[in-house]
């Protein structure tokens, strides 16, 4: 009779309460995401006189400046 091989997972062991878990896979491409768009938003409306949203005038650049803040702030929970 053959022996029949099985594969398991190695288990890891569970974070302790308060430990700090790595970031999803999903966290860093966001992040840059952010801060990239903020830049760029900002960049469109310089270049174009206006856009991206010509009713918001100078309010484009607080737009931009918050969006890329929020990348900015998600540093801070990068590990």
């Amino acid at each position: 009779m053959a022996r029949e091989k099985t594969r398991t997972k190695p288990e890891r062991p569970e974070p302790a309460p308060g430990e700090n878990l790595p970031n999803p896979v999903w966290f860093k491409p966001v992040m840059f995401g952010f801060m990239l768009l903020g830049l760029a938003w900002i960049i469109v409306y310089y270049v174009s006189g206006g856009y991206p949203v010509p009713a918001l005038g100078t309010g484009n650049i607080l737009v931009g400046f918050g969006i890329a803040f929020i990348g900015f702030l998600m540093t801070t929970r990068w590990r």
